[in-house]
């Protein structure tokens, strides 16, 4: 008798430890309310009604067919209490407006250490929005916009405000106004995020220390806009075929002490975009067919380039404005790789070019008086353009490259090119693109 009560005690305090676990009635709202903290919610496959405020620390899970409707007045999700965990749903229909002083998303976080993971968010201006809210996880989310059509009437996909040491992982976002959006955000790291079809697939401002790794842009007006922003890692990511006349794979612009490694940048109109910028370390990119390779404004100095291939451009690197100030195209004797756009000699087998080399051009002035320019960079009109100015011994210097890499001739190069051509194309006919505003290839004056 005695084994029998003891055994009954020690399941009761079991079942009185045990977090509370319902399945959700009629009204969401009053289900949450109605909980205790620490509680698991699991909701139906059903449409629920929002909008709804999370005020106590719960886990929230739905199924495949979870949705959470917001009526179009406010946030669909409010994350007003610490320790709330999201997953497998589907929510739409925030608010709209612009004209208001609430920024709306279809979830908005105001707390610390929270996880967001495995939610749709359709029919929303921002997506998930986190505000002065640090430590939380926003993973696995799959976030749609209206599209480039609509980019003034809607928001970001992941906004990030006042807001440090949030883990952003394996997120698809695409037809947002900016993909991602760092405001004064400093020390958040960013993952294997997949941007597309937005204005600027991320972009940061007055945010810094962030880590941004291993994440993919496509089909964007600009791949990554970092503004006003210090002290930044962005490493291993691709940014492909990111189009449009003042269009960039990368834009760095009053943006200093960044360090821009073992990045992709294929196809954009131009690869990398430096204006007001000091000391960012460029080292190891792939800067690959793009429209212009490099345009580095006479604003920015003691940028460092080395051991960066930069191939197959139509235009390698420019510098508008003038030559700027302490820019340096090598780094303990190790340039660049230029490819085949000038002849090397290698006597000694060192991989290093026996002589340094110096690209000429003309076209630095007409870059910064027209800005169609670029549409035009592969015409011929543009060659002759080049060639009279040579005549005239009309050019300038646009950089010089005093330990140039011999070009890699490897297979891997070429499994590269076919590789990224391949993606490229696949890229452009998903989004049903008739034609692209830029053409590519390799144009100038080598000496």
């Amino acid at each position: 008798m005695k084994k029998l009560t003891l055994l009954f005690l020690v399941f009761s305090l079991f079942l009185f430890m045990k977090p509370e676990e319902k399945m959700a009635a009629e009204n969401l709202q009053a289900t949450i309310d109605s909980m205790k903290k620490g509680a698991v919610l699991k909701l139906e496959g059903k449409t629920y009604k929002g909008n709804i405020v999370i005020n106590k620390p719960l886990r929230l899970i739905g199924t495949k067919h979870t949705v959470i409707k917001g009526d179009g007045t406010g946030n669909v999700i409010s994350v007003k209490a610490p320790h709330v965990r999201l997953s497998h749903l589907t929510v739409s229909h925030s608010s709209m407006n612009r004209n208001s002083a609430e920024e709306y998303a279809a979830i908005k976080v105001y707390t610390n250490k929270n996880i967001i993971e495995h939610i749709k968010i359709r029919h929303s201006f921002h997506g998930i929005y986190l505000s002065k809210a640090h430590n939380n996880i926003v993973r696995y989310n799959d976030i749609k916009g209206l599209g480039k059509g609509e980019i003034a009437a809607q928001g970001n996909g992941l906004h990030v405000f006042y807001a440090k040491n949030n883990l952003l992982t394996d997120n698809t976002i695409e037809g947002t106004r900016d993909g991602m959006f760092f405001d004064y955000a400093n020390d958040n790291k960013s993952y294997h995020n997949h941007i597309s079809d937005t204005r600027y697939g991320l972009h940061y401002m007055y945010s810094d220390g962030n880590i941004f790794k291993r994440n993919i842009f496509t089909m964007n007006t600009g791949g990554a806009a970092v503004m006003n922003s210090n002290h930044l890692k962005l490493e291993d990511n691709q940014f492909i075929v990111n189009y449009g006349n003042q269009s960039f794979g990368l834009l760095l612009l009053q943006a200093n002490d960044n360090e821009i490694e073992n990045n992709t940048f294929y196809m954009n109109q131009r690869g990398l975009y430096l204006d007001q910028a000091t000391r960012n370390f460029i080292k190891n990119n792939r800067i690959l067919q793009n429209q212009i390779g490099i345009e580095l404004w006479a604003s920015s100095s003691e940028q460092v380039f080395t051991l960066n291939r930069i191939s197959e451009n139509t235009i390698p690197a420019v510098t508008i404005g003038g030559n700027g100030e302490g820019n340096a195209w090598s780094k303990a004797g190790y340039g660049n790789d230029w490819g085949r756009s000038f002849p090397l000699t290698d006597l000694n087998q060192d991989g290093i070019g026996d002589f340094p080399i110096t690209y000429y051009s003309s076209l630095h002035q007409l870059i910064a008086d027209q800005e169609l320019t670029n549409l035009f960079l592969k015409s011929p009109a543009i060659t002759i353009y080049e060639k009279i100015n040579a005549s005239q011994n009309d050019e300038e210097v646009m950089f010089k490259d005093s330990h140039p890499l011999i070009p890699a001739k490897d297979r891997h190069s070429r499994v590269l090119f076919i590789v990224m051509g391949l993606l490229a194309a696949v890229l452009i006919f998903a989004k049903g693109r008739g034609k692209l505003c830029i053409t590519f290839g390799r144009n100038g004056r080598r000496t």
